[in-house]
């Protein structure tokens, strides 16, 4: 038996990757196991059962520490009703997120791309049309529904690359606005200075994201020339702080589910410096530490959401104007910001784990493209292996250098 067949009967995990804006999105389409209940009950049974596989198709030797991941879950409540064509689940360096926007515009293409029945059953439900060259494709993440717009060729039935993939977002919204937040002597790092705490907003996009301005930091040049190894010492020591103080646990409890409330990142933002896109009114730059200390290539989808919830809440912006959001690739290249609008306000989010919020829809848009397309196995007689996929071990080969 040839190699490759023989390695495929074992039990293969079959994959696409993607990027977005640098990102990386590993599509996970064929091998995963079975998971049964709604789609947050499956993201508890993988994360309880199957976090080994987690780890094997992030990390090292298939992945690296930050590797993204999203893996296709055909059947969820909302597929079942008729409101989605199917769910995902986002996976990363330590565990597994409730939503992911660079990913949901790589997936987006992917299953336009795919015909086979067997990975996107309901494949044949999507409705070209023609006349605007796209099709919607709705996909049931864990925080909700996200509908995804993506353009096509003329006959509807591949992806246009030469375009941008839009989502529309589940309801965003501004959590707490400028919380002071005390920072005792053991959390300081050195370019804090005298200061005794921290300005921090908190919002949510999917996943609660705190927002934190470069230079309340205490990195006074912003993220144009910075010391990227300086700035993650510092957001390591703010976000695992941040986590424990009672007034961000408290903005943190999301109304609808328990699981929905935790901190997934901080963002670090400049208002001052971004390219701007044609169409957009301005533009700004965030530097994402998410999962566990993951450094977001893209702008951040769902942040995008958040930080648009946030600035609507502020009264920075309106219905139906257009911002870009860069990161520190997009800038390097001039090409790769998401653009956002507003597109709905005074949406209630209603539930009973914490008090009724309003939020925004936001309309995201941005460009993903294919890197390759792999099979992964597992041989028994890989001890190293096999003992790895049962803990995570991060070797830093070197310092991490700023693009």
């Amino acid at each position: 038996m040839d190699v490759v067949q023989q390695l495929e009967q074992n039990g293969a995990i079959k994959c696409i990757d993607m990027h977005t804006t640098g990102e990386p999105t590993r599509i996970i389409y064929s091998g995963f196991p079975h998971l049964t209940g709604t789609l947050l009950e499956q993201r508890d049974q993988a994360k309880s059962q199957y976090d080994k596989i987690r780890k094997r198709l992030m990390l090292e030797p298939r992945g690296h520490y930050d590797m993204y991941g999203a893996i296709i879950i055909p059947e969820t409540e909302l597929v079942q009703s008729g409101e989605a064509h199917i769910g995902t689940l986002f996976t990363h360096n330590s565990g597994f997120s409730t939503m992911c926007g660079h990913a949901t515009i790589a997936l987006g293409r992917f299953l336009v791309d795919t015909h086979d029945l067997t990975v996107f059953p309901r494949r044949n439900d999507l409705k070209p049309d023609l006349a605007a060259r796209e099709v919607k494709v709705n996909i049931h993440a864990p925080c909700g529904l996200v509908r995804v717009t993506v353009p096509t060729s003329e006959d509807g039935q591949k992806s246009d690359p030469s375009r941008p993939v839009t989502f529309l977002s589940t309801p965003a919204y501004c959590a707490a606005t400028s919380l002071q937040v005390p920072i005792p002597a053991e959390v300081r790092w050195p370019e804090l200075g005298d200061k005794t705490s921290i300005e921090v907003d908190i919002s949510y996009g999917g996943a609660f994201y705190a927002l934190v301005d470069i230079q309340k930091l205490g990195f006074s040049t912003g993220l144009r020339n910075f010391n990227l190894d300086a700035v993650t010492f510092a957001v390591k020591k703010l976000k695992r702080h941040l986590e424990t103080d009672p007034q961000v646990r408290k903005a943190l409890q999301h109304p609808e589910d328990e699981r929905l409330s935790f901190l997934y990142s901080v963002m670090v933002v400049d208002h001052e410096i971004g390219f701007k896109p044609d169409g957009a009114a301005g533009a700004e730059t965030g530097l994402c530490y998410f999962a566990g200390d993951q450094i977001d290539r893209s702008p951040t989808g769902s942040c995008v959401a958040a930080r648009m919830a946030l600035a609507h809440e502020k009264k920075l912006r309106a219905k139906g104007q257009a911002w870009a959001y860069n990161s520190l690739v997009s800038n390097h290249f001039n090409t790769g910001a998401f653009t956002a609008t507003i597109v709905e306000d005074g949406i209630p989010i209603e539930g009973q784990n914490s008090e009724t919020r309003h939020g925004v829809v936001i309309h995201v848009q941005g460009n993903a493209y294919y890197t390759g397309t792999l099979s992964f196995t597992v041989e028994e007689e890989d001890l190293i292996e096999i003992i790895a996929a049962r803990c995570v071990i991060h070797f830093q080969i070197g310092p991490v250098q700023n693009i």
